[in-house]
């Protein structure tokens, strides 16, 4: 098993920067893609925000291409997703999420990122 625990959301004005951090624990040399995803609002579906693959391939959705970083320090267990030039619609709460090599999937708690206008 992987816990997944999130950290660094909070309340920026757009234009701004966040830094989200997720560091896990447990079986982790199983871990094979990590990465981000967000929700708008309860109900709605997830969406994959970025991923990153433990040899450092990384993939966005378009919207936050040039503007989020995604990152991973493999000794630590814990990605980050540096998110700059932040607008209102990027609020949501953000999903850690990890991906084993048996392809089981693992989620954090969720942190809330809200970007005023």
């Amino acid at each position: 098993q992987v816990q997944l625990v999130e950290s660094g959301g909070g309340l920026v004005q757009a234009g701004g920067s966040l830094r989200l951090s997720c560091a896990a624990s447990g079986t982790t040399f199983s871990i094979n893609v990590m990465g981000w995803y967000r929700q708008f609002a309860p109900g709605k579906q997830r969406e994959l925000v970025a991923r990153i693959s433990r040899r450092g391939t990384t993939a966005y959705v378009d919207s936050v291409k040039g503007r989020f970083s995604i990152s991973r320090d493999n000794a630590k267990n814990t990605v980050y997703l540096q998110m700059n030039s932040l607008k209102p619609e990027d609020t949501a709460v953000y999903y850690c999420h990890a991906e084993s090599i048996g392809l089981n999937y693992y989620w954090g708690q969720g942190t809330q990122v809200t970007v005023s206008s």
